[in-house]
C-alpha cells in the first residue's frame, strides 16, 4: 500500500492565488501554525528565485531553432556605448517606479522671439535652438518643485539627495549610441551661453571626446526626439534621478483662443517620473508650470 503525500495546510485563496503565479504550494514553507502557507510565503518564495526560470526555458527553445535556420543572418557585436547604457536602462527600469504624464506647450510666442532674435554685430538670426528655451524653462520650473531635483540614493536608509545646483542631462543621439552629458549650472547661464554648450557637448560626444565624469552628477534630464519625428513616448529616468523631460516634434495645430481659431505651434511632453518621491498630482502641477514658463511673455524672460 502506497503512503499517502502530505498536502502543505492553505485557504482555497491561497491556493489559487500561488496557482496564479505558477507556483506549487507544496514546495512552500508555511510560517502559520502547522506550517499553514499564506500569501506572503509565497511572494518570499518566488523572491529566493526557488521557480524554475521560464527565461532559461526560453533560450533552451531558442537555440534548438537559431534564426539562422530561417534565412540568412549576421552576427555583429554590440556597440560598447549600447552595453554600457543597456546595463543603466534595464537597472533603471527595474529599480525605478514610472510613471508618464502627457502634456502639450504652446510655444507660439517662444518660437517667434527665437526666430528673431539677430546678432548685434552682424545682424544675421541666431542659430538657437528650442531644446535651449526649454533647458531654461525646465530649471525654471524645478525651482518652484524641487522634489524634480532628487536623487534616491539611499532608499533603504529612508534618505534622499536634495541637490541645491541645476545641472541637466541632454540624451545626444550618436552613432555609437545614446549619451547624456549634463549643463551644469543651467540657473546661471543665458540662452546664448546654454546653446553653445549644447554644441560643444553634442560635438565631444559623436567624437568621443567627452570626459565621463560629465555623465554623473544631473538633476534632471530632457530627450528630444524633435530632429527626428514623433510626438508622445515614455522616457526611461536616468537613475540616480527622479524624473525625465521626453519632448516631441513641434507641430501647427489649430487652436480656440480668444473666441476664434488660430494656428499655434504646439511642442509635446511627456514627464517620466519616480513615483515613490512624485505623485501624479505633483507631476501635473510641474508640466503646468513648465507649460507657462514656456509660453506667452515668458520667452524674453528665459532669455535673460
Amino acid at each position: 500500500m502506497t503512503e499517502k503525500k502530505l498536502r502543505t495546510p492553505a485557504s482555497p485563496k491561497v491556493r489559487k492565488f500561488a496557482r496564479e503565479l505558477g507556483v506549487d504550494v507544496n514546495l512552500v514553507s508555511g510560517t502559520e501554525r502547522l506550517g499553514r502557507v499564506i500569501e506572503k510565503d509565497i511572494k518570499k518564495f518566488i523572491k529566493e528565485k526557488k521557480l524554475p526560470k521560464k527565461k532559461d526555458e526560453r533560450k533552451k527553445i531558442e537555440l534548438e531553432y537559431p534564426h539562422s535556420e530561417f534565412g540568412e543572418v549576421e552576427i555583429k557585436d554590440i556597440p560598447r556605448i549600447k552595453k554600457i547604457s543597456a546595463k543603466h536602462l534595464q537597472n533603471s527600469w527595474q529599480t525605478i517606479p514610472h510613471v508618464t504624464n502627457h502634456d502639450e506647450a504652446d510655444v507660439t510666442e517662444m518660437e517667434s522671439f527665437r526666430l528673431s532674435l539677430k546678432d548685434i554685430y552682424t545682424g544675421e538670426r541666431k542659430k538657437i535652438t528650442p531644446l535651449a528655451f526649454i533647458t531654461k524653462a525646465v530649471v525654471s520650473t524645478m525651482k518652484k518643485f524641487p522634489n524634480f531635483n532628487v536623487s534616491l540614493d539611499e532608499i533603504e536608509n529612508g534618505k534622499m539627495t536634495v541637490k541645491k545646483y541645476f545641472h541637466i542631462g541632454i540624451a545626444v543621439d550618436t552613432e555609437h549610441g545614446l549619451m547624456v552629458p549634463k549643463i551644469r549650472n543651467v540657473d546661471k547661464k543665458n540662452i546664448n551661453e546654454i546653446s553653445e554648450e549644447l554644441r560643444i557637448i553634442s560635438d565631444e560626444c559623436r567624437k568621443l571626446k567627452i570626459d565621463k565624469k560629465e555623465f554623473f552628477g544631473g538633476s534632471m534630464t530632457i530627450t528630444s526626439l524633435g530632429g527626428i519625428g514623433g510626438s508622445f513616448f515614455t522616457p526611461i529616468i536616468n537613475y540616480p534621478e527622479v524624473a525625465i523631460l521626453g519632448i516631441g516634434k513641434l507641430v501647427k495645430k489649430q487652436m480656440f483662443v480668444d473666441e476664434k481659431f488660430e494656428t499655434r505651434i504646439i511642442l509635446p511632453l511627456s514627464l517620466s517620473y519616480d513615483h515613490r518621491i512624485i505623485d501624479g498630482a505633483e507631476a501635473a502641477r510641474f508640466n503646468n508650470e513648465l507649460k507657462e514658463n514656456l509660453g506667452k511673455n515668458f520667452a524674453y524672460r528665459l532669455a535673460l
